[in-house]
Formats: structure tokens, sequence, C-alpha cells
């Protein structure tokens, strides 16, 4: 028998109390820890998007936009309208699955709110301060959204991020415009019907998930200016009849609506986010923690006979099927999702960078015979979603056996990245991406203050 949740009453739907919530927040109440999180984000998705600038799948979108405008893309020539470069920079700071996620159940939110608020700032004034807000609004709303009903929008065929980021986006967007708290309910019940996003790019790597975050970015922009000339949404846009849990999420998985209100505040979810240390799935980063160790005990590559990992039930159909196309990786955007091509190529290359994940590297022949050898098996204790663990064992040709885990995402709330990690990864994709040393160590430092300008008129200076 299914457990029951009782939805909250009709006479205050969620998306009223969240907005009363989002129309009167005070940053000086918010924790320090919470804003810290803030700014590194900020400065991990700004070199993300300088990263994949030259991307074709950005430069696909490009191409295809009409719409210029006063707003920035980041490393792109010229400006663009508001939903432009959001959808641009969403797109390429998610591009390669090297950015930020939420640890409660799998969530891009930095990829969604930064570009979807930036726009929105730079196109109507808006302050640092303001930028602050909306980051904090919408993210902690993509956040709760997570926790709501983990797994539920996976196993209805949906990407979280997609689906979720556009109410997140709205809210966010209209935090920033300092929205009244019925312009944000109307902008969240808007944001409902533009939410989109299936998962079947797993089927062949395509670039459909690499769009998501700035798809949900744009529509987000779109929703929250809907709202402030009067247009109406449905307040129940949450827990409604037809609402997004009975829309977007598999109906064997009950919805826990509390979720969305409880503490809010007090209860900070989007101090959790957990910035990722490797170019792939979330998912996939403690199997190359496992390799990491093997590897620098010396395992010897040429004798290993067989790998078997031990795996959560929930990962194995984007992470492990079908195991041919894991073992042997259509495209680089399909290896980053599978743990035998990720944590091969880390006991060979003892890196799992985005110089990993190229058409070249992922033709190797001794990689793909390694990545042959590996398959998996469900361990019941897996405690995923709550927590991302790996263990990978291996057997040598001569019967030894070797074994690595790792009880957490490294990266994540039980062992963050250290600030100059960050910086460290920022340089990288910058270096990336073309850019000189000195116009890399530019955009850090504004990054760095960006919460605390008057404007965003300093962010035409990072076009081009």
């Amino acid at each position: 028998m299914e457990k029951h949740i009782p939805t909250p009453s009709r006479d205050c739907a969620i998306a009223e109390t969240f907005a009363s919530w989002a129309a009167g927040l005070n940053l000086d109440q918010v924790p320090a820890g919470v804003k810290a999180r803030a700014i590194e984000a900020l400065i991990d998705h700004v070199g993300l998007c300088v990263a994949a600038r030259h991307q074709d799948y950005v430069r696909a979108i490009i191409d295809s936009w009409d719409g210029r405008g006063n707003c920035t893309a980041f490393g792109q020539t010229g400006g663009f309208d508001m939903t432009g470069a959001a959808l641009i920079n969403g797109t390429a700071s998610h591009g390669e699955d090297y950015d930020d996620t939420f640890e409660g159940s799998p969530m891009h939110t930095s990829a969604v709110m930064i570009p979807a608020v930036l726009a929105a700032a730079e196109q109507f004034g808006a302050s640092g301060k303001d930028v602050l807000r909306g980051i904090l609004v919408g993210g902690e709303l993509m956040c709760r959204m997570a926790i709501v009903a983990p797994t539920a929008q996976h196993r209805a065929g949906f990407h979280p991020t997609a689906v979720a980021g556009a109410m997140g986006a709205a809210a966010g967007v209209a935090a920033t415009l300092r929205m009244n708290r019925q312009q944000i309910t109307n902008a969240l019940g808007v944001a409902g019907s533009f939410a989109s996003g299936i998962i079947e790019y797993l089927a062949e790597g395509t670039w459909t998930k690499r769009v998501h975050p700035g798809w949900a970015a744009q529509s987000g922009i779109r929703a929250a200016l809907l709202a402030r000339s009067g247009f109406m949404g449905p307040r129940t846009v949450f827990e409604g009849e037809h609402g997004f849990y009975f829309a977007f999420s598999a109906k064997s998985i009950p919805p826990d609506f509390s979720q969305l209100t409880r503490e809010l505040g007090s209860l900070w979810n989007i101090g959790n986010i957990a910035f990722k240390p490797y170019a792939c799935g979330t998912m996939v980063q403690p199997f190359i923690d496992c390799a990491i160790r093997l590897a620098r005990e010396g395992v010897p590559v040429e004798r290993v006979a067989d790998i078997t990992c031990r795996v959560g039930e929930g990962t194995v159909h984007r992470l492990w099927e079908p195991l041919s196309e894991k073992r042997n990786p259509s495209t680089p955007y399909s290896a980053k999702f599978s743990v035998p091509y990720g944590g091969e190529v880390w006991l060979m290359d003892q890196a799992a960078g985005l110089n990993q994940f190229t058409d070249t590297r992922i033709t190797d022949p001794a990689l793909l015979a390694l990545a042959a050898k590996i398959s998996y098996e469900i361990d019941p204790k897996d405690e995923y979603p709550h927590n991302y663990t790996g263990t990978v064992i291996v057997t040598l040709d001569d019967g030894r056996v070797l074994k690595a885990s790792q009880p957490h995402l490294r990266g994540g709330m039980r062992e963050r990245l250290s600030l100059e990690e960050i910086h460290a990864k920022f340089d990288a994709n910058c270096s990336y991406g073309g850019w000189t040393p000195g116009l890399s160590r530019q955009l850090r430092d504004y990054a760095s203050g960006l919460f605390e300008a008057p404007d965003l008129s300093a962010l035409a200076g990072f076009r081009g």
C-alpha cells in the first residue's frame, strides 16, 4: 500500500507560501556558508562557459539564434537577447557535465539559475545583491524539488534539472527583479507549463541533455516576465491534481510536499551543492576515485583479468545499460555516463578531465580492451540517491584481488573541494577555452566580487 502524504490546504497553496518567503528574503539573514557556496558556484559556472565556448553544440545554438541584444554569453562575440544569453550560457556550462550538482538527488542548479539571473539582471540593470537573491531563491527551490520525490522524474523519463529548472529559473528571475508575492506565484504557475526535457539522450549520447539547463533558464525568464505583466498561472502548480508531480513523476514514488516549504529561511539545501572534480556524470565520480586509489597502488593494468563494480540499482539504466554502449561509447558525451569508460580511463591516464573525453581518446584500443573486462553487481545496501558511493573490485590474472571503495561524493558536503581547488579548475577550464591567464584572472576576480557590484555593466568585457 502506497504511503499517503496529505497536501497543504488549498487556502494557501505551496507556490504562495514559497513566494511569500522569496519576496521577503533578507540577505543579511543568509548564513555566510550559503553565500560562499553561491560565490563558488558563480566562479565554477563562468569558467565552464569559457571552456565550452568553441564546442560544436554551443556553436549550433548561436548559429540558430536570431535575437541580438544587450546580454552577455561568456566568450561569444556581441550581445544577445535575454533568452539567447541564458540559453547559450546554460548549455555551455552544463555541456561537458562538469558543473555542480545537488547531492540529495541529482539536480544541476547553477547551470540553470546563474544564466537566467545574470541575463535578467544585465538587461534590467539589477545589482549584484539582486543576482545573489535570485540565485539563492531559485537554487533553493530546485534543490527542494529534488527531494520531494527522489528519482521519480528519472523513472518517469524526465530529466529533473530540465523540468524543475524552469520552475527554479522563474522563481530566481522573479526574485532578482523584486517581484511581489502574487507575481512570483503566477510565475511558478506559468513555468509549470513551460517545463520540458526527456532523458532519451541516454540512448546514443546525443546533445539534448546539454541544452536542458539553458532551455529551462530561458523558459523561466519568459514565465517571470509574463507574470510581471499580469499573466496568471495556477497557484496549485506543485500539489494540484494535475500539477508538476502528477505530470513529471513516477506514480510509485509519492511526493512529500512538505519538503518545498519546510524551515524556509533556516534550512538551506543550496548550501549542500557539490562541485565536480571530474568532467563526467555525478554518479560516475566515486568510481573514478576508486580507480585513482588502485592506480596509485600500482595495479598492473596489463594483468587485469576482471573488474566488478558494486552499484545502486537506481544508477544502472544511466551508467551501465546497454552494457555494449557503456563499454564502447559511441560519442565522447556517452562516455561521460559510463562507469566502464570513466573508471578505466583513470586507471590508464590517471586523469579524468576534459581531455579524457574526446573522439580520439574514446577509440583507444587498449582502453576499450580494459573496459570490456568490467561488469557490475547490485549492492542492496547502496545508499543512492541519498549518498553517492562506489566500490571497485579488481581480479588479476594470478588470482589476486584488489579492492577500493569511496564512501561519498568528493566535492560534496562530506568532503568539499577547497576554494583553491575550485580556482584551479576554473583556470584549467579557461585555458581549455583558449583564454589567456590575464583575461581568466580578470573574470575570476570579477565573479568573486559580483554580488557587491552596483550593476552588471562590466559583464560586457567578457564577450568575444
